[in-house]
Parts: C-alpha cells; sequence; structure tokens
C-alpha cells in the first residue's frame, strides 16, 4: 500500500513552507521542500560556472552530478556529488537563478523521478510548485496556499531575501513545462490573513474528512 501524500503547491512566500513544515509535524509525517532541490542545483550551477539558463549544459550537469535524497529528522536533505547545499540555497544568487533552472526540463525530470520515489520510504507532506499537478497527481490530498502579492513581498523582505515576488510568479506561471498552477481538484487556501496554526487547523479538518489516516489526525 503506498503511503499518504499531502501535496501543497503554492507562489512564492504564500506561506506554504511553514504550513507544510508544521502539517508535518502534527501529523508525524516526512516534510519535504522540493523548492529547497531546484535551488540546491542552481547554487551548484553557479558554483561551477554554468548559466542556469542554458537547458545543455545544465543538462549536462543533471546528468553528471550525484544526488542523494536522504530522510533525516523528519524531513529530507539534499546531498549534491557529496556537498550539502542547505547553508547556500537562500542566496541573493541563488534567488535569482532558480526559476531559471526550474525551467529546464531534463532537470524537473530527475527530480520528479526522486521525488516519487520518497513516497515509498514515508508519508509525505510535499510542498512546492507542481506537486498536485506533476508529481502526484494521484493524491486526494491537494491544496494550493496563495496570499495577496503585496503580503507576499512584505514576507520575502522580513525574511532578508529580495527576490521580486511579482518576477517570480511570472517566470513560475510563464514556463513551458510544469507551470505554476492550481491543480483542478486541490482546495485554494487563502492564506493572507490566516496565520499558520488557523491555516494547518483548516488543512487538518479537510484531510481528516478525505479519511487520512484518521487515527493520526484524531489523536492531534
Amino acid at each position: 500500500m503506498l503511503n499518504p501524500v499531502v501535496a501543497i503547491d503554492g507562489p512564492a512566500a504564500s506561506g506554504k513552507s511553514t504550513v507544510a513544515r508544521g502539517l508535518a509535524a502534527r501529523l508525524n509525517f516526512t516534510y519535504v521542500d522540493t523548492g529547497a532541490m531546484y535551488r540546491a542545483f542552481a547554487w551548484l550551477a553557479l558554483e561551477r560556472g554554468v548559466d542556469p539558463a542554458d537547458r545543455v549544459a545544465v543538462s549536462g550537469l543533471v546528468e553528471r552530478v550525484p544526488l542523494a535524497l536522504t530522510i533525516s529528522g523528519g524531513s529530507v536533505q539534499t546531498r549534491l556529488d557529496g556537498r550539502d547545499p542547505a547553508p547556500f540555497i537562500r542566496e541573493e544568487r541563488v534567488n535569482a537563478a532558480v526559476s531559471k533552472i526550474a525551467a529546464v526540463p531534463e532537470l524537473r525530470e530527475r527530480l520528479v523521478i526522486e521525488q516519487r520515489k520518497l513516497r515509498n520510504l514515508a508519508p509525505l507532506v510535499m510542498e512546492g510548485r507542481d506537486i498536485g499537478t506533476v508529481v502526484f497527481t494521484d493524491t486526494v490530498f491537494k491544496f494550493f496556499l496563495d496570499a495577496d502579492p503585496v503580503i507576499r513581498a512584505r514576507r520575502r523582505q522580513r525574511q532578508g531575501q529580495s527576490d521580486v515576488v511579482a518576477a517570480r510568479d511570472q517566470a513560475d506561471a510563464a514556463r513551458a513545462v510544469a507551470p505554476l498552477t492550481k491543480a483542478a481538484d486541490a482546495v485554494l487556501v487563502d492564506a493572507t490573513d490566516d496565520d499558520a496554526d488557523t491555516i494547518i487547523g483548516k488543512i487538518l479538518q479537510i484531510c481528516r474528512a478525505r479519511g487520512l489516516s484518521a487515527a493520526k489526525v484524531d489523536a492531534l
């Protein structure tokens, strides 16, 4: 029997990372940040002098570099060629490059394969931009978090990141492969005003109604 997956998609600074991490903790599921994987490759490309927008060069990088995804402490860690990119993936240069490299089909294909394998290891709360539309289209636990663009921009600033939310939205929605969009059967959650705990509570109620691991949910 396949492990359950809760898919949480949404644009930059919509609150999906905070909500997904908290939801995973409440359910005792593994938290998966797929955006961190794309950021890891963006960082590696920059480290090796590869243009993140150069499909041929990035494809070569994807083919050559060993990728390892491991579960530890309730979340997934990414290693590229044995290195841990986590301390570097929020750098400004990575912020500017991630949408470019995420549009490379060969990278997306490889990461989707690896992301799907994680389901064999543990129940997941996976967040990103194509989880419900591409990675786990079969899950009935799909959510799309969104918030007012002005609020999202302020959140980014408070996080010490200056990437332009509107530009990220446009780039993610316009890419030819797996564009950012709400799955037809996903529940739209407005995260403009509610805090993370309130949103998590709403999602848990919906998950319970849809039959997610009743013993776990009801025990919360």
